[in-house]
């Protein structure tokens, strides 16, 4: 049988599947990562010294440990945590969600990064515009909705594009916990036929496609936000 008749059997439609559930996995942690981010960053420069020193604690670790051993301790240790909590409440251990797990471990270590893309984000909007606003009086939501938000998109857009990237090619690395997505699929797919070079070459293939796109889109949100601004040539 061709390589070409084994992605028409079956196995086409799994990478597909496979495709879909790395994109599902780093959309959903890419969104975490930057509500963690938000909060994070938001901590580093406003909050109490108790709460920055925590903050710069986990920054530090998370960005310090290989991402693949920091996946492997979340996931076997929050799961375990879990269940051991829930037993001393007198309740039966629980078979924790796969996706829920792969986002929320994935949602950790992108919230490390994106706190220190959106702190600098923000420092770096002309501390002017800042003081203006609140002596017009506004709220903290108002000001961040109309002053900080737009303001500190154009310096943060070329950072959270990175992090995208690297949450897609991260989700790869949730098949070691035994999750099926993308890397996962095409492992068995070459087990189970032999054919290693073609499904890895074609997984490749979908993981480039996933970047360009990617880029391509936030090339786009990059335009839109920088819209009035000069651009550089």
């Amino acid at each position: 049988m061709s390589g070409l008749d084994l992605l028409a059997s079956g196995w086409g439609r799994n990478l597909l599947y496979g495709a879909v559930s790395t994109l599902e996995i780093s959309f959903l942690a890419y969104m975490l990562g930057l509500l963690i981010g938000l909060l994070g960053a938001r901590g580093k420069l406003s909050g109490g010294k108790l709460t920055r020193r925590l903050l710069d604690a986990y920054t530090t670790i998370v960005r310090s440990i290989p991402e693949l051993l920091l996946i492997v301790v979340l996931f076997y240790t929050g799961t375990q945590g879990l269940n051991n909590l829930l037993l001393s409440l007198g309740v039966g251990p629980v078979r924790v969600n796969g996706l829920i797990a792969a986002v929320a471990v994935l949602g950790v270590v992108q919230g490390a990064y994106s706190t220190e893309v959106l702190r600098g984000a923000i420092q770096a909007i002309p501390v002017g515009q800042i003081e203006a606003a609140k002596a017009y009086g506004m709220s903290p939501f108002l000001l961040f909705r109309r002053i900080t938000m737009p303001s500190m998109l154009p310096y943060a857009i070329p950072g959270l594009s990175n992090l995208w990237l690297n949450a897609t090619k991260d989700s790869a690395l949730i098949s070691v916990v035994g999750y099926l997505e993308l890397t996962k699929i095409s492992q068995q797919a070459a087990g189970g036929t032999k054919w290693y070079f073609m499904f890895y070459t074609v997984a490749a293939g979908m993981y480039l496609v996933i970047s360009l796109a990617s880029l391509q889109g936030f090339g786009m949100l990059d335009r839109y936000v920088r819209r009035g601004q000069p651009q550089v040539r």
